[in-house]
């Protein structure tokens, strides 16, 4: 939804923005009615509606930019997540908790400040068939859809098929709001500790029109008092992402690995494969399914996760879906099947079984 800059200018009293400028008013409503089984030690099952994500998270945003000349436009995104069972903020209460940033940028690529996503997000963005979806990688990983980081400085350009970018942030996290991804206790910036709650990472990326290739590196450290048992700035949570998808006419194939390093935890070491597919039955109907495949070294525990996913698009904007996943936990895992909302865990090693229906509306 575009806004005309003078109307903008005019509605807002501020004459001063009478210049070359662009801004989009956007956003996604994605909710539904979601069951789960076998939660707890009581083995119980509920029915709820979803608070995080369906499909893909509830959000909405502004996006906007000017030409400032040769060649260079400024860039701003301020973009909020909520929970639209509820309309109240997620990403820990924050404003703009998806995105905040101001940036510039030209044919060398783009420079940003502000709350951003970390390279590992681009680098999954494609090959992780189902995403965010609520049966999907976040259920093994919480962190794979909240890779965000406050106070970061990001680079990004693209050159041709290659695309190269970084990220690094003296304080990853200034709200106080868990243990959760999204509110940590690690708020950095110490000049008594450089290294507290700092945050960097890395990008390498290969596409065609046909297929494309990305690996990227992502490593957050602890602080005094984080959450998660990351409570000292010698404590890091490493990621190393490789992976790679293809398109063939209507169909997309998504494969990755994911090694985990988390100093945090005793069994810190782990590896995430996943595979998936997404194909166009007709232009209206799309169908998509993902396994992942989660193991911890130096311990029996582990998990398997298959997720299915339906979607009918009554048009560009409005679609209707229905969403079913199981995870068989090995081990001490307790991993939900869904990472659309919390306090759904199994007991240690048992199965479960999630399912969804819903609707999504994009503006």
């Amino acid at each position: 939804m575009k806004f005309n800059k003078l109307a903008l200018a005019c509605a807002a009293a501020l004459p001063v923005l009478a210049c070359a400028q662009s801004v989009t008013l956007y956003g996604v409503v994605d909710s539904g009615v979601e069951y789960v089984n076998h939660i707890g030690a009581a083995d119980s099952s509920v029915v709820r509606m979803n608070t995080l994500s369906g499909t893909v998270p509830s959000r909405w945003g502004v996006r906007g930019s000017e030409d400032v000349g040769g060649g260079m436009k400024t860039n701003v995104v301020l973009e909020s997540g909520f929970a639209p069972d509820s309309g109240l903020s997620n990403q820990g209460g924050r404003l703009f908790g998806r995105q905040a940033w101001i940036g510039l940028s030209g044919s060398w690529g783009q420079v940003s400040l502000g709350r951003q996503y970390t390279m590992l997000f681009w680098a999954m963005l494609d090959p992780d068939i189902l995403g965010p979806n609520t049966f999907g990688s976040g259920s093994l990983d919480s962190y794979i859809p909240n890779a965000r980081a406050d106070n970061a400085i990001a680079y990004k350009g693209k050159f041709g098929g290659l695309t190269v970018g970084a990220t690094y942030s003296p304080g990853r996290d200034t709200v106080n709001a868990g243990p959760s991804p999204a509110g940590t206790n690690c708020a950095g910036e110490n000049p008594a500790d450089h290294s507290a709650c700092r945050e960097w990472s890395a990008l390498v990326q290969y596409e065609t029109t046909q297929f494309g290739v990305a690996a990227a590196y992502d490593v957050i450290r602890g602080g005094s008092g984080a959450f998660s048992g990351l409570n000292a700035s010698g404590r890091s949570d490493e990621r190393l992402s490789l992976s790679a998808y293809a398109l063939m006419n209507r169909t997309k194939v998504g494969v990755g690995w994911l090694r985990r390093d988390n100093e945090g935890t005793p069994t810190g070491l782990s590896d995430l494969w996943y595979v998936g597919a997404s194909h166009d039955l007709t232009p209206a109907i799309n169908v998509a399914g993902q396994v992942y495949y989660l193991r911890y070294h130096a311990s029996g525990n582990s998990a398997i996760l298959y997720a299915l996913r339906g979607v009918y698009n009554f048009s560009k904007r409005t679609a209707v879906y229905g969403t079913a996943g199981y995870i068989n936990n090995n081990g001490q895992l307790s991993l939900s099947v869904s990472s659309g909302s919390a306090g759904a865990n199994p007991g240690p090693g048992a199965s479960q079984l999630g399912a969804m229906v819903g609707i999504k509306h994009v503006f």
